[in-house]
């Protein structure tokens, strides 16, 4: 579950888009108040930050560099009225990732909140999957097979698998397996029965992510 934290000193306008969130299935934490953010900030991983822009004491633009020092990996959405979207674009060169503008509508600010985190999941997922080990098990087809198999079939034995994947020859099915497990994406239960560890389910995620990501 992504955690969100809005930053609004409109406490109406902070409810509002906090039962939004809520419902929409978000874990959402909230703040008056610039120094309050930072006290959150401080305390919490969050996902995405949505951010006034123009709020007393610290403002959003005031409130940017902590956020990405406090939280580099939070996306940042700015909350701006008509009349700042030039600031709320200055933002955004800053370091700011999207922005949405007052009065907006419900569709508006979920379609930026699931973008954003969209974004952020493709980018940690490219970096996992850019790593040496995951990148070298994932480089053969054979394997990227293997792990599409066992996704869908939850667990399976030996000759299952290579009678799935029409694959004769056991001594190079025998490998792939082995760079696999050597590389904890795949592991074998008491039953002998070879299933995804939690790393093999994480990186058929990110698969799909990345690839959502290249075509969206």
């Amino acid at each position: 579950m992504s955690r969100i934290l809005i930053v609004d000193d409109d406490v109406d306008m902070q409810e509002n888009i906090a039962e939004i969130l809520a419902i929409e299935g978000f874990s959402v934490t909230t703040a008056g108040n610039g120094e309050e953010a930072l006290d959150l900030l401080g305390e919490t991983e969050f996902d995405l930050v949505l951010l006034d822009l123009i709020m007393p004491g610290l403002g959003g633009m005031d409130l940017l560099p902590s956020v990405k020092r406090l939280n580099p990996r939070a996306q940042i959405i700015m909350i701006t009225a008509f009349s700042t979207v030039e600031n709320a674009v200055k933002a955004m060169q800053r370091g700011a990732n999207d922005y949405i503008a007052k009065p907006f509508k419900i569709d508006d600010l979920l379609v930026a909140v699931r973008k954003c985190l969209e974004e952020a999941r493709f980018q940690s997922c490219k970096k996992m999957l850019d790593m040496d080990d995951t990148f070298g098990s994932l480089s053969h087809a054979i394997r990227r097979q293997i792990l599409l198999l066992l996704k869908q079939a939850g667990r399976a034995r030996f000759m299952e698998i290579t009678r799935k994947l029409e694959i004769e020859d056991h001594t190079k099915m025998n490998f792939h397996l082995k760079v696999l497990k050597d590389a904890g994406l795949i592991k074998q239960n008491p039953h002998k029965l070879y299933q995804l560890t939690r790393e093999g389910e994480r990186v058929i995620e990110c698969l799909n992510a990345v690839v959502k990501g290249l075509s969206g």
